[in-house]
């Protein structure tokens, strides 16, 4: 016979965010927010779970603690009405859509039942006699005095820093006209939160709720049980020889179960007193059958190991019941779901139970507000620390409301999730400085990491200097035409030190940097420069640039310079009649002859063109056929400082990145080390983050500069596949100050990924506080724009050939054209 559910349904109202059934019970619902799956370590399992365990402590008698975890099959959606997306934006919007990911949702029900309140048993339920009404309610103390205690819980919880708990309101329980609360969610299983579904529940033979294929699986019978639980369990896929690896003990039954489910937890605390009361009785009949039956005997005996638990250490008896709904459109996939649920059971040494018979009152008590009505027989008894073991402490990945940072991916699906490495952790106060220290040895993912880091932040705003030598980001630099500077015999690289752009001026950093370049030119590595040397110098550059000012014709740069000090600055000095122990400017001009018209040198401080490289928001150096040049080398080093020194502090309230691959090993071996050290100490204060990337741990372990002036100033890590190292790993451990679960997380990194999906992993530690691993899986046409791999560069310079050089139009002619192939 059909009946209408608003007739059925136990919830009598909901008012001031309190739920109450037509049996009299009152119930308090929240919104959790969960740590990330694999973010916490053995000790933070530990101290969740006694959270647990003292938020329990906390609640009065007669209470049921109703966790109810849904995790629903979704896929990612990007916001394609964005205008101002760029190219690469567009094609990584594309290439994730619909990625598929489980989304989880997870709501905690407190429930305090009337002290008179019958027991409810599968015979006995609202959903048998829905018409019973109660025999007491709550009165308005006992009420209040319940809340009190729901405020303590949820204090005690987001005390420990782990999770955050948020009182649902009655327009999140009940539905209205505009979306469907949780109620309504719940009696139709509807996969999108907030939008109005109409089905029909139907309980005989099957259990079928909106037209959906519905199974429940228990974990009711102690049998059935593991023989040991803890907060945590390892999770084999990530742990290595030398390290384990900790998921939550119930994690397997959550984000690791990939299906549509819904995770039901349920705790009742009982008068504790009456439960060892009969728990005693229990043991006295079992005491007098023990001897015409061993399993009397046995029984006998865990019960009395029960009684002494509970009392010589303070136990809190409770009973408890967990169960897994699952459901699907299609009837055919039933079976793989009672594997998947068997499977994710066995992880934990449990066995699965299918409920068949009971289902109807187990999914009916599930009802947001109906815990009360749960069928006491599907429970057993336990105590608090063993049955919060049996909770669900984690969610997946979130993303980061902040504006700057960079797309990575979950580490289970891929799903994009935004990340804000730089200044949500300054923010948080976990951070002090923005800068970065990027170890990735070869093949391991480094360079798609850090160009697709580039690229963000650039787009996001960002003045981006980059120090390379293996042009790993001249696909970049062409895609988003920032300036490219490299040496060739045909095209030398070239500079203008002397030039001052229109609007600017003469300051004491300019003049500062120049004589740093002039000195540079002049003295080798071990020469000093005298006082009188220096002030010379800048005498000499004043007099300059005023001369300048009165000549419109003069061009500034070093050869007018040296024309200057060879045809006019003598003569001063010699009207002050300066001694060449003070100044030997004949020396001088002798030594800069190279650099002057005419020299060996002539063309790499004259330059043209280029000149106005503090609005250029993307300079890439390519210093590859010059990091081994004696005197190319440590010139170009110096005008490269100079000019990111210029950008951080002319450019108030704008990002400065400057990025320095393996090209810091060769700065550091030409004196350089002191202005890596001044650039990672200063670079915080004007608003800006300093990133050296690496990929031999020897550099590591043998550079002082790196160990004193890098890794101490760079609070935020970044480090790609390390297993090569694992044998020798607590070296850099101890270098770079990780504890044992970051130590795991980079062991785990790329060790268990999806063979159908191309990507490389990623760990971050931002601190030392926050750790993570993420995806770093990119479009193809992103993967054109960052490929260091010849043949395929040399690809997309054909196709960009095609489009009249243009190497947007280039990469999506060639990505469509493999497309194409791969499915042939």
């Amino acid at each position: 016979m059909e009946k209408t559910l608003e007739k059925m349904l136990p919830v009598l109202d909901v008012q001031q965010g309190v739920i109450v059934s037509r049996q009299g019970d009152a119930t308090l619902a929240y919104r959790l927010e969960l740590p990330e799956i694999f973010t916490l370590s053995d000790t933070e399992y530990e101290a969740f779970h006694q959270a647990w365990l003292k938020a329990i402590r906390v609640l009065p008698k007669h209470t049921v603690l109703y966790k109810q975890d849904w995790f629903i099959r979704a896929g990612h959606r990007p916001d394609f009405s964005k205008g101002t997306t760029s190219f690469l934006d567009r094609s990584s919007d594309r290439f994730f859509n619909e990625r598929p990911y489980l989304d989880h949702s997870s709501y905690l029900f407190l429930t305090k039942k009337p002290s008179g309140r019958k027991a409810a048993t599968s015979l006995f339920s609202s959903l048998a006699r829905p018409s019973l009404l109660p025999r007491e309610t709550l009165g308005p103390q006992e009420l209040q005095d319940f809340r009190d205690a729901a405020g303590q819980f949820q204090r005690i919880l987001e005390d420990s820093g782990f999770v955050k708990a948020g009182l649902l309101g009655d327009a999140d329980i009940y539905s209205d006209k505009v979306k469907a609360g949780l109620l309504e969610r719940y009696c139709t299983l509807s996969d999108k939160e907030g939008e109005h579904v109409f089905g029909d529940l139907v309980f005989d033979d099957a259990l079928l709720v909106n037209g959906k294929y519905v199974q429940l699986y228990t974990l009711a019978d102690a049998a059935n049980l593991p023989s040991l639980c803890g907060p945590r369990i390892t999770y084999d896929r990530y742990s290595t020889d030398r390290t384990s690896f900790s998921v939550g003990f119930a994690s397997p039954l959550g984000q690791l179960l990939p299906c549509n489910h819904i995770y039901s937890q349920y705790i009742f605390i009982e008068d504790a007193a009456k439960t060892l009361q009969r728990m005693e009785s229990k043991r006295l009949r079992l005491q007098s059958l023990s001897a015409y039956s061993r399993e009397n005997l046995i029984a006998r005996d865990a019960t009395n190991d029960f009684l002494n638990e509970a009392i010589s250490r303070q136990r809190l008896p409770v009973r408890a019941h967990f169960n897994i709904l699952v459901w699907s459109d299609r009837k055919d996939d039933l079976n793989d779901l009672k594997n998947m649920v068997s499977s994710a059971l066995a992880q934990m040494d449990a066995s699965a139970k299918q409920e068949t018979v009971g289902a109807a009152q187990i999914y009916w008590a599930g009802i947001p507000g109906n815990a009360a009505d749960f069928p006491m027989n599907d429970t057993f008894d336990t105590f608090a620390e063993q049955a919060t073991c049996f909770l669900n402490l984690e969610t997946g990945y979130r993303s980061s409301l902040s504006p700057v940072g960079i797309r990575l991916g979950d580490r289970l699906t891929g799903r994009p999730v935004h990340v804000d490495i730089s200044d949500e952790p300054m923010k948080m106060g976990i951070c002090t400085n923005r800068n970065k220290f990027i170890l990735g040895p070869s093949g391991s993912g480094k360079s798609f990491f850090t160009n697709h880091m580039v690229r963000s932040y650039y787009e996001q705003g960002t003045h981006v200097v980059l120090v390379d030598v293996g042009h790993s980001y001249k696909g970049l630099c062409d895609m988003v035409g920032g300036y490219y500077f490299t040496y060739e015999e045909s095209n030398p690289i070239r500079f203008n030190p002397f030039y001052i752009g229109e609007g600017d001026r003469l300051d004491t950093e300019k003049k500062e940097s120049i004589k740093t370049l002039l000195l540079a030119l002049w003295k080798k590595d071990n020469e000093t420069f005298r006082r009188s040397e220096y002030v010379a110098l800048s005498n000499a550059l004043q007099l300059y640039y005023e001369k300048l000012d009165t000549d419109a014709a003069l061009f500034p740069g070093f050869d007018t310079f040296y024309e200057f000090l060879r045809d006019d600055f003598t003569k001063v000095l010699e009207s002050d009649k300066v001694k060449d122990r003070d100044f030997d400017v004949s020396n001088f001009l002798y030594v800069l002859r190279p650099y002057y018209s005419g020299g060996e040198f002539d063309y790499l401080l004259n330059a043209t063109e280029n000149l106005e490289l503090l609005q250029e928001r993307l300079i890439v150096f390519e210093l590859d056929n010059i990091k081994d040049h004696p005197i190319l080398f440590p010139v170009v080093t110096i005008i490269i400082m100079e000019v990111f020194i210029s950008k951080m502090r002319k450019l108030k309230g704008i990002r400065k990145m400057i990025l320095i691959e393996e090209a810091w090993k060769a700065i550091a071996k030409e004196g350089m080390a002191e202005y890596i050290k001044y650039l990672f100490k200063t670079v915080r204060k004007f608003f800006g983050e300093a990133i050296v990337v690496t990929q031999e741990v020897e550099d590591i372990i043998s550079s002082p500069v790196v160990k004193q002036a890098i890794i101490n100033n760079s609070d935020c890590k970044i480090l790609l596949d390390q297993r090569k190292y694992q044998n020798k790993f607590n070296q850099i451990q101890e270098l770079l100050g990780l504890t044992e679960k970051e130590k795991a997380l980079v062991l785990s990194v790329n060790k268990a990924n999806d063979p159908d999906k191309k990507y490389k992993e990623v760990f971050i530690s931002l601190g030392g506080v926050l750790s993570k691993v993420y995806r770093t899986e990119v479009s193809p046409e992103e993967y054109l724009a960052y490929t260091t791999e010849e043949s395929e560069k040399v690809k997309v310079q054909e196709y960009a050939a095609r489009f009249g050089g243009d190497i947007r139009k280039g990469i999506a002619a060639l990505a469509q054209d493999l497309q194409d192939n791969s499915k042939k």
